[in-house]
This record gives structure tokens, C-alpha cells and sequence, in this order.
């Protein structure tokens, strides 16, 4: 079965993607994205490094939404900032030490952060132990740190990893 479907949560994932990005729920179109939907999967397994185990589904509901809503503000944060006064920005480097150790959590957290306006991650150190973060605009960096950790590190340690 798991050579069929390796990864069960991907295929209607990547299907509902299709459907979005096609702005279609045609018939033709809904067997067109489950069919990449179970395709990508089954052919890229040996790419992937670790089965992904979500041990909390509703908290990685949450960890979604709560992302998307960051987007959100971040995206007129930024914005306001920008058309402002951009001569007023104080950019700054923050190391973020992780607690996280699996490979899908760690990117996850730093795709996170690099998809939030206003951040991005920078260098994952090499023992995996750190994460540099640019901010556009932050005067507390203990602050950012204490934010990330506790909005999108936390969860994700609750869905990928055992606490």
C-alpha cells in the first residue's frame, strides 16, 4: 500500500492545489489533479528523506491558519512600512536556536519564516542547531525570537516530532 499511496495526505493535498490554481472544479480537471496528485508522490519517494508522521492534525490546522493570517498582516505591515518611511527601517540579523531536530520540521519552520513578509531565513547552521533570521524591521530581536518559537516552532515540534 505504501508504494501505491506513499504519501496519503500529500495526494488530496497537491489535487486541491490543482483545483486552485486552475480555478476549476470541472470533472476533467478534478481527475487530472488526483491523478498528479498520486503521481508526484509515487515518483518522487526516493527523494524523500523521512516519512512525514503528523502526530497532531488539528494543530497543524492551526499551525495553517495562523500562518496564512501572518501572511496577511505581514503583507500591509510591510507594505506600510515600505510606502512610509523607508529611510526609518531598522533590518537586523537574529539567530534563532532550534529545538526542533527533524529535517521536515526544520525546513518547514524556515520556509515559514522566509514566506512571512518581513523575514527571511537565512543559513541554518551546521550543526542544525541555529537558524540566522533577517527581519526588515525589528528593535526587539529577543521579541522575534520569543514570537517565532512560540507560533511556529512549538507546533510544528507538536506535529513532526514527540514532545
Amino acid at each position: 500500500m505504501t508504494r501505491l499511496l506513499p504519501h496519503p495526505l500529500l495526494t488530496p493535498v497537491l489535487t486541491g492545489i490543482w483545483l486552485l490554481l486552475n480555478n476549476s472544479i470541472e470533472p476533467g480537471h478534478i481527475l487530472l489533479g488526483f491523478l498528479l496528485g498520486w503521481i508526484i508522490p509515487v515518483l518522487t519517494i526516493r527523494f524523500w528523506p523521512e516519512k512525514a508522521v503528523i502526530r497532531k492534525p488539528m494543530t497543524l490546522l492551526r499551525f495553517g491558519a495562523i500562518f496564512l493570517y501572518d501572511i496577511v498582516v505581514s503583507n500591509f505591515t510591510v507594505a506600510r512600512l515600505i510606502l512610509g518611511n523607508p529611510d526609518k527601517l531598522t533590518p537586523v540579523f537574529v539567530k534563532l536556536p532550534l529545538d526542533l531536530t527533524s529535517d521536515l520540521a526544520i525546513s518547514l519552520l524556515a520556509s515559514s519564516v522566509t514566506l512571512t513578509p518581513g523575514t527571511l531565513s537565512a543559513r541554518l547552521s551546521t550543526d542544525r542547531s541555529t537558524l540566522l533570521i533577517h527581519a526588515l524591521n525589528e528593535t526587539d530581536p529577543d521579541a522575534l525570537v520569543a514570537t517565532i518559537k512560540q507560533r511556529y516552532e512549538r507546533p510544528l515540534k507538536e506535529i513532526f516530532e514527540s514532545c
